[in-house]
């Protein structure tokens, strides 16, 4: 009987692993790797081995911390890296090698912070980073010039820096639930934003450039103290924008 080759597939969702089994790392060809929902700790060093995968999912584990060599991985981890929902306190900076990589999620951990140079990851198209516990962003994301989806719901933010004035690209905006005293200024001239969430802030009026954003569809406002008659309110409704106050 001839031997099957081996699978560039490997799904371990919901397998109640306590670590990663080691036919992993014997399997070069692996593409995607699924490790979600198990009680993992550590990944190993051995993952940087892996130089075909392009799509890793670490998921709803117990992980305290990634592996610097996840940064060898630069050349093929292009589409999707789930960390969400782990125990990490930091993302280690090798992360920031991944310049080709597309799609990160990496909330619901305790990080209180971002690595400074995740700018350099200049293939994201989307990054979710909610209940993260972060104050601040740091100025390098600006330079994120693929960026189509950023979602930061449920952080301490209370400013954005100027550099996401640089975002020409984002879509979509997420930031409900965090400390935002006013719409952010970095925001006035992005012209493709078509959805930006600012539900559950600290918001009371409501600039009147807001009203200028020529992409803008919905505006979701609830949970703040902004005026449901104020001029720029009225403005994006007039021309079709949907407003939640």
């Amino acid at each position: 009987m001839t031997a099957r080759p081996p699978s560039d597939h490997l799904n371990y969702w919901q397998a109640g692993l306590s670590s990663v089994p080691s036919e992993v790392w014997r399997n070069q060809d692996c593409a995607v790797l699924i490790l979600a929902d198990n009680d993992l700790t550590e990944v190993p060093a051995a993952l940087g081995r892996l130089r075909r995968l392009h799509t890793l999912d670490l998921g709803h584990n117990a992980l305290a911390s990634l592996p610097a060599e996840l940064g060898a991985l630069a050349g093929c981890l292009t589409r999707y890296l789930y960390v969400h929902d782990n125990r990490l306190t930091a993302l280690p900076d090798a992360l920031c090698r991944l310049d080709r990589l597309g799609y990160l999620n990496a909330g619901d951990n305790p990080l209180g912070r971002l690595p400074e140079g995740i700018g350099a990851m200049v293939g994201l198209v989307e990054l979710r980073v909610q209940r993260a516990e972060l104050t601040v962003l740091p100025a390098s994301v600006g330079r994120l010039r693929r960026l189509r989806e950023l979602w930061l719901g449920g952080n301490a933010l209370t400013a954005l820096p100027d550099g996401v004035a640089g975002l020409g690209a984002l879509r979509v905006l997420e930031l409900r639930d965090n400390a935002l005293p006013q719409v952010p200024g970095a925001l006035r001239g992005l012209p493709l934003l078509r959805w930006l969430d600012l539900r559950g802030n600290r918001i009371g009026d409501l600039p009147a450039w807001v009203a200028d954003l020529p992409a803008l569809e919905k505006l979701d406002l609830r949970w703040n103290a902004v005026d449901d008659a104020a001029a720029p309110v009225r403005a994006l409704r007039a021309r079709g924008c949907v407003v939640l106050t």
